[in-house]
């Protein structure tokens, strides 16, 4: 049974053992994330519009600003803001776990009290990890394509990215953007929900997330590549797709998180 009931903030425990994850496991926790889905879908698509509206925002102010070249290193890096925003469908899928009341207020209350939890001190860290990809994005576009006209990339791409030093701004910037990527899928895959469940400071949160991905490794990498090509997609028709496929990966998220580590006190 989960520490926190409906009402009250969990009590401190101890941490948890990291637990065996399958290549089996992955098919069925993503059922289990459109079962939960289902069982609400209301909310959880409030929870994904509310995402897929930040994208669109960023996406307006780099046009507003003509910085659309920015465009391509931040649609890399949003989706790995996209745990934050699943925390409310971590609860919802808590809930739905332990038969726990489960209305609309309930899910953002809980949310609301985390202000005064771990989740913001880790959310800091987190988005500074992306503030720092974002800018070194800017540094390594001006690195390749600096005596080049900054011109817009979403409509004059061929140009571009199609150059001889377009393609290896491209090249290079992926395999940097892989390594920001995995640091913080390893830091974030399981944390966010052990915080939201447990009464655990954030840092043993993202240590026990990380042994997880080290000591799972093909199984965790094959995951994250799941989640990494459902947001790309989804996000592709101007983040619409994210409206869907947000829920469905925060739910099956939140049943990772209860099948991946063994809680002494559980």
């Amino acid at each position: 049974m989960s520490e926190m009931d409906a009402g009250q903030p969990p009590v401190a425990a101890p941490m948890p053992k990291i637990g065996p994850v399958t290549y089996s496991d992955i098919p069925e926790i993503l059922s289990l994330g459109a079962r939960d889905f289902l069982r609400a879908p209301g909310l959880g698509l409030a929870f994904g519009a509310f995402y897929a509206m930040g994208g669109l925002i960023l996406l307006w102010q780099f046009e507003a600003m003509d910085q659309s070249y920015l465009v391509i290193p931040v649609a890399f890096g949003f989706p790995l803001l996209g745990p934050f925003v699943a925390t409310g469908l971590y609860e919802m899928s808590r809930r739905l776990e332990y038969d726990l009341p489960f209305r609309p207020g309930d899910i953002l209350g809980v949310i609301f009290r985390q202000k005064d939890r771990q989740i913001p001190s880790m959310a800091v860290v987190v988005i500074m990890i992306f503030l720092f990809w974002v800018f070194l994005a800017h540094m390594i576009f001006a690195l390749f394509l600096g005596l080049m006209p900054m011109t817009n990339i979403l409509t004059d791409w061929q140009a571009t990215i199609l150059a001889p030093e377009g393609l290896r701004m491209l090249g290079f910037g992926t395999l940097v953007g892989a390594g920001f990527a995995f640091v913080l899928y390893a830091l974030t895959v399981v944390s966010l929900p052990l915080l939201l469940d447990k009464e655990i400071d954030f840092i043993t949160a993202m240590i026990v997330s990380f042994q997880l991905v080290m000591v799972n490794t093909g199984p965790m990498l094959v995951w994250g590549a799941v989640i990494a090509v459902l947001l790309f997609l989804a996000m592709l028709p101007f983040f619409v797709g994210l409206v869907l496929v947000l829920p469905i990966l925060g739910h099956a998220s939140w049943h990772l998180y209860r099948r991946a580590l063994i809680h002494p006190d559980a």
